[in-house]
């Protein structure tokens, strides 16, 4: 439940937990169940790939703990809530997500291509930090170096023949990654992630391992529109998230991401327009004067643009996002 509190006039929203949506079942036949065992999450479709801790996504909103939408308690409360985004979509999505084996090679148009070819819809440039990996785990990131369209295009017409061109790197607990539109990626099998990208859902693939479901069939390809949106030269690497505190580490167009490891007490970063804490180790309390709210892990909350300052109690590991 969000509760008011004046101070000096001002009126304050104070952070409240957010309740999930959920994809899984055939929608994500590559899940596995650490979200069920490790994170406490429930669903009626199993097995659970993706947990959308925040979103507005139409038909997979998250909820307070009265069951209102977040897209209800914008319009309620404004840009006490939202800032400047009271009278936008919102534009940021927030997810953990669990592969036990690999995701489908895809790509994200950007806003331009997405606007004008799907209906007026943003973008999707994303970023991922790591949070368990098998020994050996790798992802997809990017193409290997040199590869043209054409080759791509080429390869695509035989999908295992795809494979041979994809760059792979190992990652461990702790790396992040950012995945700019355009960007051929995939998560690999092993890999539990926990993810910030704008407020799209749309993917563009262009090999799903011929996987096929209970009745033979493949999950459909992309690739035209793939094609249309790659970035061949796109050739990041993982980098880590290390040190006791607070540390900002991304700081990109749409979004901002700061991971916090706490012994003891720690000040959260001010928060733009709004905020989203996840807990994603132990249990941890985030603070206000005159007020807490007990977190596990795995649970999210909403940090609204007129919040109080915060603080985090506890002996664990965080993560805060908030749009640009």
């Amino acid at each position: 439940m969000i509760i008011m509190q004046n101070k000096n006039v001002q009126t304050q929203l104070l952070p409240f937990r957010m309740h999930p949506a959920s994809r899984g079942g055939s929608l994500t036949p590559w899940a596995g169940d650490k979200l069920t065992r490790d994170y406490g999450k429930q669903s009626e479709a199993l097995p659970l790939g993706e947990s959308l801790e925040i979103s507005c996504l139409p038909g997979l909103e998250s909820c307070d703990d009265q069951g209102r939408p977040l897209s209800q308690l914008i319009r309620e409360y404004g840009e006490d809530m939202a800032g400047r985004y009271a009278g936008s979509p919102f534009p940021l999505l927030l997810k953990l997500i669990d592969a036990a084996s690999p995701l489908s090679v895809q790509v994200h148009p950007d806003d331009a291509y997405a606007i004008s070819n799907e209906n007026g819809k943003l973008g999707k440039t994303e970023a991922w930090l790591i949070l368990s990996a098998e020994e050996g785990a790798e992802l997809v990131y990017g193409l290997k170096e040199g590869t043209t369209k054409e080759q791509l295009q080429a390869a695509c017409a035989d999908g295992p023949a795809l494979s041979g061109l994809l760059r792979r790197v190992q990652v461990r607990p702790g790396d992040v990654c950012f995945i700019p539109a355009g960007c051929v990626h995939a998560i690999g099998a092993g890999i539990t992630l926990y993810e910030i990208q704008q407020s799209s859902d749309i993917t563009y693939r262009f090999y799903d391992w011929d996987r096929v479901d209970a009745q033979g069939n493949k999950r459909p390809l992309h690739v035209r529109q793939a094609l249309d949106v790659v970035d061949t030269q796109c050739q990041l690497s993982p980098f880590r998230a290390e040190g006791i505190g607070v540390q900002q580490v991304l700081d990109e167009s749409f979004f901002a991401l700061y991971v916090i490891r706490t012994e003891k007490q720690c000040d959260l970063p001010d928060v733009t327009d709004f905020g989203m804490l996840t807990v994603l180790d132990s249990e941890l309390t985030l603070c206000w004067e005159g007020g807490h709210l007990d977190l596990k892990k795995g649970e999210s909350c909403f940090i609204p643009c007129s919040a109080p300052p915060l603080w985090i109690e506890g002996f664990g590991l965080a993560a805060v996002s908030m749009p640009k």
